[in-house]
């Protein structure tokens, strides 16, 4: 009996609690009325940047949007995502336009080509009306490196159109670019299976 009735006073306290809690979350959900495009950021040190941005792409698919993907740096090697996203046929717009890491190249003026030809694809994107979201995977290395000048980045991306949703992604993000964006996500590296000598591998690197 006791039991029993201390089972039904927790029930009831829990949910008292969460009526509370929702009434207090409908609230703020509430109050919340913007509706516009937005920047995002992925950057810091840890894994899962680009793949965190791939899996908005994925969404944003599924309420039939038509999605941009421009790649800085990372090279024309076989990814799976770019295979399954393929499948969407003319509903995903992918370029992959670096020619690998600098330390790969070991060439600037041709990598500040890449990464130049790379950015007038994303402006000829960004002018597609139909494109409603646009990932630029590894933006953040291209400036960090100095492959492009960050005014005319900060200035088009600030200048895009109302309903246009940007995903940057790449580590070291600008903090001029921290301060344009809506919202910024800091990936930390607690712990990180390359460190113990696992290799990158399909379907979990590429």
């Amino acid at each position: 009996m006791t039991e029993n009735h201390t089972t039904t006073e927790d029930a009831d306290r829990h949910k008292a609690k969460m009526a509370k809690r929702k009434a207090l979350q409908d609230a703020e959900v509430a109050s919340k009325t913007v509706e516009k495009g937005v920047l995002l950021i992925h950057t810091g040190p840890g894994k899962g940047k680009s793949t965190a941005a791939f899996g908005l792409v994925l969404r944003a698919l599924g309420h039939g949007w038509k999605v941009g993907v421009v790649q800085f740096i990372k090279g024309a090697w076989h990814t799976g995502e770019r295979t399954a996203l393929e499948r969407f046929g003319d509903q995903v717009s992918w370029h992959t336009m670096g020619e690998g890491f600098t330390w790969e190249t070991q060439d600037k003026a041709r990598d500040i080509a890449a990464a130049e030809r790379a950015f007038a694809k994303v402006k000829e994107l960004m002018a597609d009306p139909e494109i409603r979201l646009l990932i630029l995977d590894e933006l953040n290395i291209a400036l960090r490196y100095d492959y492009l000048p960050l005014d005319d980045v900060i200035e088009t991306l600030r200048n895009r159109r109302a309903d246009l949703h940007v995903v940057v992604t790449g580590r070291n993000a600008k903090p001029e670019l921290i301060a344009l964006a809506d919202g910024v996500t800091e990936m930390g590296a607690t712990k990180h299976h390359f460190a113990a000598g696992i290799k990158a591998q399909q379907g979990i690197e590429f």
